[in-house]
């Protein structure tokens, strides 16, 4: 696992399966690193996925309109793709657990969205499952989400909140950037 804490340089050297993590203490921390990645994408021509809370969202297309980025024109070309972590999370938990089939069919019906672009995504339904203490199935999603990114050769942007660690924080960020193949900072 590779640890970098220059988004900058990071954003350029990232390859099509990447697969990273931040762990972040406050929000501004997360918006920074999230309008780079996503803003850079949409720049590019490429296609950003963004499922979050409804609070990040908004934060982001702030941000992302205030760098000159007409967001809904990024929307209805198929470029920028947001979702609500909440709701999506209801499209393939069963009892509990992440049913792996239904993962693959809600994220893949996400994918065929982007009209062949390349793809860049962000993923907030781990960190909520995290928080809810369901570690077990925040790791399983979190191997889902890894073998989607191989299969259709994109990276993956996600972030916990240093909050939402209901357990022995040490343990826990070890065991979250073990699911990782980048981490953003120096939170392992």
């Amino acid at each position: 696992m590779e640890r970098t804490n220059h988004f900058e340089v990071f954003w350029g050297e990232m390859s099509p399966c990447e697969h990273f993590v931040q762990m972040y203490q406050d929000d501004a921390l997360l918006l920074d690193a999230l309008e780079r990645f996503v803003g850079d994408g949409l720049q590019n021509d490429e296609c950003a996925i963004v499922i979050a809370t409804p609070s990040h969202r908004s934060s982001l297309e702030r941000r992302l309109a205030a760098q000159g980025i007409d967001v809904s024109t990024a929307a209805v070309d198929g470029r920028y793709i947001a979702r609500d972590a909440e709701h999506m999370l209801t499209m393939f938990m069963r009892n509990g657990w992440p049913d792996p089939d239904m993962f693959a069919e809600a994220i893949r019906a996400l994918l065929s969205c982007t009209h062949g672009r390349r793809v860049r995504a962000f993923g907030e339904m781990v960190a909520l499952l995290w928080a809810q203490g369901h570690s077990g199935a925040t790791v399983r999603l979190e191997h889902l989400w890894h073998g989607l990114t191989q299969d259709q050769s994109f990276p993956l942007f996600c972030a916990y909140p240093r909050s939402g660690f209901t357990q022995d924080p040490k343990l826990s960020i070890q065991e979250i950037c073990a699911a990782h193949s980048k981490v953003l900072g120096a939170a392992c």
